[in-house]
């Protein structure tokens, strides 16, 4: 059976004529456009969304050329849901002559009924534009439509001449920061951007990545420091770098998407974990959208240098995939039997791979090689939605034993005690045929 892993395995692939939408193409593709985009936003997990699927690709198909229809995974890319006042799945959106402020689709969710909706739509647009109403469409600016979600201001970290060393330039993470004056009304515009930008920001960074605002008019001395001779103007810091500035889009869809390539670029490869008990592998599969998770074979079938062999194959991997935020684990063969059995490994095939997504206990097993190019094919298929998986064994994770770690040496065999065969009389059997 074939489902959808996680989150950022969408409902739509390049063969479908749906666009698949998300922060870094959304103002590109849809707010700086002239044409009439139905959007749905979705989750992957929801059961009413699947149901839809066949019917938005159809849709997607009978409008080519006509209308616009996208598709936001809005359960990886919440701050792009939020934004447009996403409550439930699936919410379509019509984005027509104001792209800031979508209307909500109302009709029936078959094919048909939302072609006949979206032309209806299209013939208003046009009789607007023959009469020379625009709509009020303003698509350079992202103002929050649909309800709210905007971001809050308490998330834009104020920065000041006292605390500006210790915050940013001492802190070791990277920082957006808006130098601004209160009279300009660029900053005035910017500022509802950047409070959703930093909203969305220290969510999907996990707090890594900050956005901060210096009143330049106030904190003169930052201003000279860094050269600032118009508002607004933003710079990037980095550790051990000099600040750069931030060349992108001022609406809060580009702002986010720099952020993230920041974030990626700058973050550590996720830690590789031996499963070590039960806590291990609860927190890594519950903070994490998925986790993927080695059985390698045991010590004595591989010494120190085959293991490290696997380990190495895996943190490359894991430096591969960083971007995705996936928990990356492993353990030894018969360490975690009731771990195998529930993901079908069964004691046999090591070393073995699976990667899970806790949140629906689903999994998927590695078919092919335990190797960069074996495991980056394997995962490459599940963020393309070609991964086959199914329901962990029992619906919930195993129990797990707690184990020692393993030292980075090669196995011992067990000692055996040695036995005195002094009192053994072995002429006993010269002479005997064997059977």
């Amino acid at each position: 059976m074939t489902l959808m892993l996680l989150n950022q395995i969408g409902f739509y692939s390049a063969a479908d004529d749906v666009v698949e939408l998300n922060p870094s193409n959304f103002n590109r593709e849809v707010l700086q456009s002239d044409s009439l985009w139905l959007i749905e936003f979705y989750a992957p997990w929801c059961g009413h969304c699947q149901s839809l699927t066949a019917d938005w690709k159809k849709t997607a198909t009978a409008l080519k050329g006509i209308v616009k229809v996208g598709a936001v995974d809005a359960d990886q890319h919440k701050s792009l849901g939020g934004q447009y006042g996403v409550r439930g799945f699936p919410s379509i959106k019509i984005f027509g002559a104001n792209k800031n402020k979508p209307d909500d689709y109302q009709g029936g969710r078959s094919s048909q009924a939302i072609v006949d909706g979206a032309l209806n739509t299209l013939r208003t647009l046009v009789k607007d534009r023959m009469s020379g109403r625009s709509g009020g469409s303003d698509n350079n600016r992202q103002s929050g439509g649909g309800g709210g979600g905007g971001g809050s201001k308490k998330n834009v970290v104020e920065l000041t001449d006292d605390n500006f060393d210790r915050l940013v330039l001492d802190s070791g993470e990277v920082w957006l920061v808006e130098f601004f004056a209160p009279w300009c009304g660029h900053c005035k515009s910017l500022e509802p951007e950047w409070a959703a930008a930093a909203s969305a920001v220290k969510e999907q960074t996990k707090d890594k990545v900050h956005l901060g605002a210096v009143d330049a008019t106030v904190h003169q001395g930052l201003a000279s420091r860094y050269g600032i001779r118009g508002f607004p103007t933003i710079k990037i810091f980095k550790k051990g770098e000099e600040p750069e500035d931030y060349q992108g889009g001022r609406i809060r869809g580009d702002i986010i998407a720099r952020a993230l390539d920041l974030f990626s670029d700058n973050a550590a490869p996720p830690e590789l974990l031996e499963i070590l008990n039960a806590d291990v592998l609860k927190k890594t599969c519950e903070d994490y959208q998925l986790c993927v998770i080695a059985v390698l074979p045991h010590i004595l079938d591989t010494g120190a240098a085959g293991r490290n062999s696997y380990l190495e194959v895996m943190m490359k991997m894991a430096e591969k995939y960083k971007k995705k935020m996936w928990g990356w684990l492993w353990t030894e063969a018969g360490a975690q039997m009731e771990l195998e059995a529930s993901l079908g490994i069964g004691g046999f095939g090591y070393p073995a791979m699976t990667a899970i997504n806790a949140r629906k206990m689903k999994f998927a097993l590695l078919k092919g090689s335990f190797s960069e190019t074996g495991i980056h094919e394997f995962l490459r298929d599940l963020s393309v939605g070609r991964g086959s998986t199914a329901t962990v064994g029992g619906g919930a994770l195993p129990k797990i034993n707690s184990v020692d770690a393993w030292d980075g040496k090669d196995g011992e065999l067990p000692v055996v005690d040695d036995y005195d065969l002094s009192d053994v009389d072995l002429d006993d059997d010269i002479g005997k045929e064997e059977l």
